[in-house]
Parts: C-alpha cells; structure tokens; sequence
C-alpha cells in the first residue's frame, strides 16, 4: 500500500521542478539585465529640454553677431543641462537606480568624452570664424555621445541618438540653416523622444 501511493506521489511533487526552474532563471537573467542597464532616462526631462530649444533656435536666428548666437545657445545648454540632471534624479529616485551605480557611472563615463570634444571645438570653430560648422558638430557629436552611453540603456536611447548624427550630417553639410537643425534635433526630436520615454518607461 506504501509503495504504491509513493509511486503516485512522486511524479506529482517533482513535476513542478522545472517550472520552478525556468522561473528562477527567469528571475535572475531579468535582475541581471536590470543591474546591468541604465533605466533612469528622464523623459519628460528630455521634453522640457526640448520645449526650450525651439525659442532658443528663434531667438538665436535674429542675433547680429556670432558672439550673441553662441551666447544665446551657450545659455540654452546650460538651462538643458540643469533640467537633465533634476529630471534624471528625480527619476533615479523614484525608480531606485542611484545615479552613482555602477550603470549609471558607466553611462555617464561614456557621454563624458563626446561632451569634452565637443566644449574643444566649439573653442576651435569660434575662433576660427567657423562657427557656421557648430550646430552641426553639437548634433553629431551629442548624438555619438548618446549612442555610446545608450548602450547601457533601453534601445530608444541609441536610436535617438543615431537621428541625432544624422541631423549633424546634414547640418555640416548644410551649415547655412543651423538654427533650423538645431530646432529639429535638441527640439524636435528632444521632445518626440521625450515623449516616448515617459510613456513607455515610466516618466
């Protein structure tokens, strides 16, 4: 009688086994992608840095000198910056992924050098009289900056990134209508990105 009820048993408390397994690598391969990447990318930060580029664009089309436009956009980086950074904790915050985490180090470790070249050839273009070529090299070298880092995050962050370069292209090889490719990248796509993001990824 005890053997026979053992022999019915046992395939039922063993038959949950892998179940229990697959969930459990589940778990883990989902924690380890999570501690691996970077998630708090601030989405309505990144469309409220867009909503000041659009009147930057305007008002630095109707400057009088270079030294004024670049005043103007220099301004503007600045204002973006900050939102960034108070959007970024707050979100960091909210979604408890410490800025100072491994990920979030790693990213900004990667966005770092695109920021410090493109501080040294701003200095270079301006002084060379060539600061037509700056819009274009802003947006070439912001998106890079935001590919390289964004592959520690969620994949919008490199694609948002790659229209960014492309924008630069187009601007380097269009410099005429910088304010205008200003406007469709640190704007436009700013804030459909923006928008994106806070949708699909919490804010």
């Amino acid at each position: 009688m005890f053997d026979r009820q053992h022999r019915v048993r046992r395939p039922r408390s063993h038959s949950p086994a892998p179940a229990r397994a697959l969930d459990d690598l589940r778990f883990i391969r989902e924690t380890l992608e999570r501690s691996s990447a970077f998630t708090a990318i601030p989405g309505w930060g990144q469309a409220a840095m867009g909503a000041t580029a659009v009147p930057a664009a305007w008002l630095a089309a109707r400057q009088a000198s270079p030294a004024m436009w670049l005043t103007v956009w220099l301004g503007e980086a600045v204002l973006a910056s900050s939102m960034a950074i108070a959007a970024t904790q707050n979100k960091a915050q909210r979604t408890g992924v410490p800025l100072t985490s491994g990920p979030g180090r790693k990213f900004a470790l990667s966005f770092l050098p695109a920021v410090v070249a493109g501080a040294v050839l701003t200095f270079v273009l301006y002084q060379s009289g060539l600061a037509r070529f700056l819009p274009g090299t802003w947006l070439l070298l912001y998106g890079a900056g935001v590919v390289s880092a964004g592959a520690l995050s969620v994949a919008i962050v490199p694609a948002m990134g790659s229209c960014f370069m492309l924008l630069g292209i187009a601007a380097l090889m269009f410099p005429a209508t910088g304010n205008l490719w200003m406007a469709l990248g640190f704007g436009a796509l700013h804030l459909g990105f923006g928008l994106s993001i806070a949708r699909r990824y919490g804010g």
